[in-house]
């Protein structure tokens, strides 16, 4: 989704300012980006409560299936995060609340998973 500015802003903004269409431009893309993250972390975070939420078995496969979930949601909290910072939002405890995020994925955020062997 792309937001314009009012039609007289939008006109006088390239004549006036070119370096400020530049800068609402980085803005959009600013956004759009942190809503992207956003989505992601909210994907990966109902696909853990999908999968908690089936039969509870503690087989071996059933908890490597878990554990690749949680580290799949710590992995996009940790890219809606340091996107946050970098727009200047630092409050990542409201953050964990609103979104409900578990203690063991904001303890999974920022590591990154370890590297398969190449194959082939």
């Amino acid at each position: 989704m792309t937001v314009r500015p009012p039609r007289p802003l939008q006109a006088r903004i390239w004549t006036d300012n070119p370096a400020a269409a530049l800068d609402y431009e980085i803005a959009q893309e600013k956004a759009s980006t942190l809503g992207r993250l956003g989505r992601a972390l909210e994907a990966a975070l109902a696909a853990l409560v999908a999968f908690d939420a089936q039969a509870a078995e503690a087989k071996t496969e059933r908890r490597a299936e878990r554990r690749a979930l949680v580290a799949q949601a710590g992995h996009a909290l940790w890219l809606f995060v340091v996107q946050r910072e970098a727009l200047g939002l630092r409050n990542t405890r409201q953050l964990m609340r609103d979104y409900r995020v578990p203690a063991e994925v904001q303890h999974r955020m920022g590591v990154l998973p370890a590297k398969t062997p190449r194959q082939g």
